[in-house]
């Protein structure tokens, strides 16, 4: 028997977690819940509720060792091993990367065998299935092939992703080769080194550190004697063979098959606090590890920032490097105190509770309530004398000014659109606000899924992943609280904390190299505009596109809705 998809699919995400979890509150075993809770969690980093559950049973349950139920060891271990290695302590990541290395090799055997057994013919339905009795069986090996050959892909997934932490093998081998020189052996290294070149027989700094581990052993032993490690060596060759059939296969049977780049070098976000190179604490002919020159974060764009902000009372204030980031702004006066009023009267007759969070009055935490509203909405409630018209207009109008100030300061080639706009106020709920501990916004990217136990932002659905630029017009300064912060893609460290107030904008690049959220709001209320841009204008903004027509429409010799043939009372 096999499961549903839709069991399959429910069982990857961890979905009996959520239900086990609910189940154990009922039970009052808070620990096993908060476990529960832990190992959902660790799969939908997304998930804000579950996020929120787990502050409270740290809260009530005090101290908890939260434990992932469903743990892949050789990712554990390799996790553990990076940390040692961030805090240099050499050792102790030797220690976790070999244990790691054993694990893989373990899983990707069982990995293996679990491709053998009946597979699902996709492009065939069984009952029209007219193939030969030999083409019945190619096609079930090609297909058991290609399932052993996406082992590598799958050992490098973590739980409920659908990205794999790319070059992951190799990653083992390359932080072992520079860890063993640390900690004196030699040998060791350059084995580890030899191992890591078998993947990237042309990484310029792994070579010059084989030469230079070379260079310290030709007085005691013959450094040709030192070789790869004979399990990466196995599994290459192995791969390379399955590789070679399934092309051959393709060719032959006339399916489509394309090779995935399954060692890209360039895969994971490296930088100075996650991956530090040797260059700084080292002498020049020393070693590196070969992670310390690549890019901070992929993109198709050269990234600028300085252009000029285009209207004369907006004053700069940080730049990226004042904000301790990359590509970030913070600007003020970029509307007027009076502007903030007025908008701020729009927003109270306009805002409805959970607008844009299917209705959920505190999405974020239940300490608040949110509220929110869209451009079209506006111009609706204007149309039907709801608000003053011109004020809904002036809530279109700043946010334009907005968008034109983010694509010239970040001095960008093509057009920014609208993603999503959203007027939004968040309100500390009277009676709630001891003892807090939470956000009134978590900690998050804005297209891509933080997980900063990996330390890793995933660009996959449910992200937005089409957003480019992010920014944030804030309305009032007459609230507790509520101070928008960065962090570091752990989630804690805080690189920069800013205090809004009327005009006051931040702007930046929606990536996981701008982790940010909301401290919480104890006091009052805090408003804000906040504005997604994508340069894809695919993913433009469909209610704005309608509201530009609405305003195009106005312009028309500022004609009122009756002279349009508009019915006020109609959705526009």
């Amino acid at each position: 028997h096999r499961a549903a998809e839709e069991v399959r699919a429910d069982f990857q995400r961890r979905v009996p977690y959520s239900y086990l979890q609910r189940a154990y509150i009922q039970l009052n075993k808070l620990e096993e819940a908060a476990d529960a809770a832990h190992t959902f969690f660790m799969a939908n980093p997304e998930h804000m509720e579950i996020q929120q559950d787990i502050e409270n049973y740290k809260t009530t349950a005090g101290k908890v060792n939260l434990i992932d139920r469903e743990a892949k060891p050789h990712m554990e271990d390799y996790s553990a091993g990076v940390r040692h290695y961030d805090k240099e302590e050499y050792e102790l990541a030797i220690e976790f990367f070999e244990r790691a290395l054993k694990a893989y090799y373990s899983e990707d055997e069982e990995c293996q065998i679990m491709c053998e057994g009946p597979q699902r013919f996709e492009e065939h339905e069984y009952l029209e299935y007219k193939a030969g009795l030999y083409e019945a069986i190619a096609d079930h090996y090609m297909q058991v092939l290609v399932c052993k050959h996406d082992c590598v892909r799958e050992l490098a997934t973590r739980s409920g992703r659908i990205s794999p932490i790319e070059n992951f093998l190799p990653l083992h081998y390359d932080y072992l080769q520079f860890a063993y020189y640390r900690v004196g052996d030699y040998v060791k290294a350059l084995e580890c080194a030899k191992s890591y070149l078998l993947f990237h027989p042309d990484d310029e700094d792994v070579l010059e550190n084989a030469g230079y581990y070379e260079g310290l052993l030709e007085d005691t032993l013959d450094p040709d004697t030192i070789k790869p490690r004979k399990e990466a060596k196995m599994l290459l060759r192995r791969h390379k063979l399955e590789s070679h059939l399934l092309q051959m296969a393709a060719a032959s049977l006339g399916f489509v098959y394309t090779e995935p780049n399954y060692w890209n070098r360039y895969g994971a976000r490296q930088d100075e606090h996650s991956v530090p190179s040797s260059i700084s604490s080292e002498p020049e002919d020393g070693p590196r590890l070969s992670l310390g020159k690549k890019p901070v974060s992929k993109t198709d764009r050269e990234l600028k920032e300085g252009g000029p902000l285009l209207y004369s009372d907006v004053k700069f204030v940080y730049n990226s490097q004042q904000l301790n980031g990359t590509q970030r702004v913070l600007l003020d006066n970029v509307i007027s105190e009076e502007q903030c009023r007025e908008l701020h009267r729009v927003a109270s007759g306009i805002m409805l509770a959970g607008d844009g969070y299917r209705g959920k009055t505190s999405p974020h935490t239940p300490n608040e309530r949110f509220e929110g509203a869209t451009v079209l909405k506006a111009l609706k409630y204007g149309y039907e004398g709801r608000v003053p018209l011109k004020s809904a207009r002036l809530f279109y109008d700043i946010s334009e000014k907005a968008r034109r100030i983010v694509e010239s300061y970040f001095m960008l080639n093509s057009t920014l659109y609208f993603s999503y706009t959203h007027l939004v106020c968040r309100t500390a709920l009277s009676g709630q606000q001891e003892k807090r501990n939470d956000l009134s916004h978590p900690i998050h990217a804005d297209n891509c899924l933080l997980d900063p136990e990996a330390n890793e932002c995933w660009k996959e659905p449910p992200a937005y992943t089409f957003r480019d630029y992010s920014a944030l017009l804030y309305m009032n300064a007459d609230f507790e609280g509520g101070e928008f912060i960065f962090t570091e893609m752990d989630a804690k460290t805080v690189t920069a904390s800013i205090k809004p107030k009327c005009g006051r904008m931040i702007s930046f690049s929606s990536g996981g190299e701008n982790p940010h959220g909301v401290k919480a709001v104890t006091k009052g209320q805090r408003c804000a505009v906040a504005l997604w841009f994508t340069l894809d204008p695919l993913y433009r903004e469909l209610e704005r596109i309608q509201a530009d027509e609405v305003i195009a429409m106005l312009d028309q010799e500022h004609l009122g809705p009756n002279e349009m043939n508009i019915n006020p009372k109609d959705e526009l």
